[in-house]
């Protein structure tokens, strides 16, 4: 089978062609539970000293930039599918976050932001007492 074939007509890889080079949405999980909220965002490929994340007026920030490898040389590629470039996304938050609390990681690609809420935002049963 050719190359033509198999990864399809060669002549994709422009000098002009920045279609890889363009700005992209990770995907990002949120949760929550009694004590918190929890977001995931995965940034496969994407290094630590190019994430940004703030909060600000009760809106979550994440931003960053995914580097095309450098390495490899342009006519080596068959074909480039994965996106780079800048990313932001942002989330607004309830009132009741403690951001003094917010914690944030970084491990095998995948970024965990915790925000605690304010103890006093926390639900909690109310006995009901019989009259």
């Amino acid at each position: 089978m050719s190359l033509v074939r198999f990864f399809g007509p060669t002549n994709f890889w422009k000098e002009d062609d920045d279609t890889s080079m363009t700005s992209w949405t990770p995907s990002v999980d949120v949760y929550e539970n009694e004590k918190e909220f929890t977001f995931k965002a995965e940034l496969p490929g994407v290094e630590l000293k190019d994430i940004f994340v703030s909060l600000e007026n009760n809106v979550l920030f994440i931003k960053g930039e995914r580097h095309l490898e450098k390495e490899t040389e342009k006519e080596n590629y068959h074909r480039v599918e994965r996106m780079y470039g800048k990313f932001s996304r942002s989330f607004s938050l309830p009132t009741f976050i403690d951001e003094s609390k917010v914690t944030a990681d970084f491990k095998n690609g995948v970024l965990k932001i915790v925000l605690p809420k304010k103890e006093h935002a926390r639900s909690r049963g109310i006995e009901i007492k019989a009259a």
